[in-house]
């Protein structure tokens, strides 16, 4: 099988839990190709995310590692095998790896929990809001490309909206709520989706008011996802420069102590909800 020109988040992700199996295991990637009569350079593809890998060899692979995580090496497996087309494919070709892989990781999480400081989350936001923040982020986009990372947007909202909707809380700054991205029309619209998807169940909402004492968190904005096993959790960071996925547990675990501590600082759900009513009358 001749190697892919790029690889996916998820591809990449295989990879480097495949990396850490041998790598516990103390195998070289020499060695464990000579058991698993291969090369190191097809590892190395596979470790990379560059190769595909059968059900037959993660198996193989996590037996001559001494896994014995049953429920890790089905997933494994799993993501190896997976041949399912989702909706983000699409684009491939449209728009830049990043907004598909952010869309799958989202599509494949158990539970989704966000921090947002300074704009409303992508999750939640309305057309108007989205093209707002896409024009004044990237004014060289001609208005075409501006809509169609609109699209993308509000397509990721099945993962909360669909059939099987997958669990998702939100924290966000009261900043974040009264900042005029567009005209106070937007910004009251916004306000009104935020409380719809709250009401129909789509989203636990918490908000932090702005004299919140002691709350010295402005950089924390991120979004955790959940695994099938707390192992696969992602840490997924969005900036100015680039959206960065962290997989390292360290990591892991600095973000989740980051949204307890976050949590912590913000009202109860009925509070929130009170909160962002009293910001939609004011407008």
């Amino acid at each position: 099988m001749a190697p892919r020109s790029h690889a996916t988040a998820r591809q990449v992700r295989l990879g480097t839990e495949l990396r850490r199996l041998r790598e516990a295991a103390g195998l070289k990637a020499r060695e464990l190709a000579e058991l698993l009569s291969s090369t190191s350079a097809q590892i190395s593809q596979v470790e990379l995310g560059f190769a595909g890998v059968s059900e037959e060899r993660v198996r193989r692979l996590a037996a001559h590692c001494a896994c014995t995580d049953e429920a890790l090496i089905d997933i494994l497996v799993a993501m190896a095998t997976d041949r399912t087309r989702g909706w983000w494919e699409e684009y491939r070709g449209v728009l830049p790896p990043v907004f598909l892989d952010t869309a799958e990781a989202e599509h494949h999480a158990t539970f989704l929990r966000e921090v947002v400081i300074t704009l409303v989350p992508g999750l939640l936001q309305t057309a108007d809001y989205a093209r707002a923040v896409y024009a004044y982020m990237r004014p060289e986009l001609p208005e075409s490309e501006v809509e169609i990372r609109v699209e993308h947007r509000l397509n990721r909202r099945v993962v909360i909206e669909g059939d099987n909707p997958t669990p998702y809380e939100t924290v966000i700054h009261e900043f974040a709520l009264r900042v005029l991205v567009a005209d106070r029309g937007v910004a009251l619209a916004q306000l009104r989706r935020i409380l719809e998807q709250v009401e129909e169940g789509h989203a636990v909402v918490r908000v932090i008011p702005v004299d919140q004492v002691g709350f010295a968190g402005a950089g924390a904005s991120m979004m955790y996802l959940g695994g099938p096993v707390p192992r696969l959790d992602t840490g997924l960071r969005d900036s100015p420069t680039g959206v960065g996925f962290d997989h390292a547990e360290a990591q892991l675990e600095k973000l989740r102590t980051l949204f307890l501590k976050v949590k912590s600082a913000s009202l109860e759900p009925v509070a929130s909800r009170d909160f962002i009513h009293r910001l939609a009358k004011e407008l």
